[in-house]
């Protein structure tokens, strides 16, 4: 088991623990962690874009001109994607681009995400993130002190002072134990998580 120190608010070391290796210590599956991403952003798109074919353009009806003599090519709609406000060829259509990716892969890629960031030394756990008021500046000197500048923070509960402190942060996201996901895993530099949000990880995914 990977042995990671816990540190306070002043970045100071007040204890190690040992993290479970069927989430934190498994067998990194970029594949399946390239998928999860792709279904992720897949998701995310609306898929509304639109344009119009030749057969949906309004007018163009009436031949231009004859079809001989005028020494001009034969023409048979002002519409035809040639023309100025003509249609287009092989026009965007709204569509859905969402997949699905089965409940086992989308854990197996969690924990791959996870195992990596333990790897590269870049999973900092702290005994407890808590403030008295809502103060982005006293967030900002936490960062400072576990030595962070681009994080996903995870906490175990909804601390709206955390919360709501961090928000003006834009290098920073907060999230849940219930809300983590594979890409904003590897979006930010550091994964900072409390020591009960460890535990409630391990017990789910276990």
């Amino acid at each position: 088991m990977a042995k990671v120190a816990v540190l306070n608010m002043e970045g100071k070391e007040v204890e190690t623990i040992e993290l479970n290796d069927d989430v934190f210590g498994v067998k990194i599956n970029e594949h399946l962690v390239h998928m999860a991403v792709l279904q992720q952003l897949a998701n995310k798109r609306q898929g509304t874009q639109k344009a119009k074919t030749r057969s949906e353009v309004r007018g163009g009806g009436r031949k231009p001109w004859r079809q001989k003599g005028t020494g001009h090519a034969r023409q048979g709609s002002t519409r035809a994607p040639q023309w100025t406000h003509g249609g287009v060829v092989f026009a965007p259509t709204p569509r859905d681009y969402s997949f699905k990716l089965n409940r086992k892969e989308k854990r197996a890629a969690l924990k791959s995400a996870l195992t990596s960031r333990v790897a590269e030394n870049k999973f900092i756990v702290v005994d407890a993130l808590s403030f008295d008021e809502i103060k982005t500046k006293k967030f900002v000197e936490v960062m400072n002190n576990l030595k962070v500048d681009k994080a996903l923070v995870v906490l175990n509960d909804m601390d709206e002072n955390v919360i709501r402190s961090a928000n003006n942060i834009p290098t920073v996201k907060t999230s849940q134990t219930n809300e983590i996901n594979v890409y904003d895993i590897l979006k930010y530099d550091t994964v900072v998580v409390t020591k009960d949000a460890v535990k409630t990880i391990e017990e789910v995914y276990a």
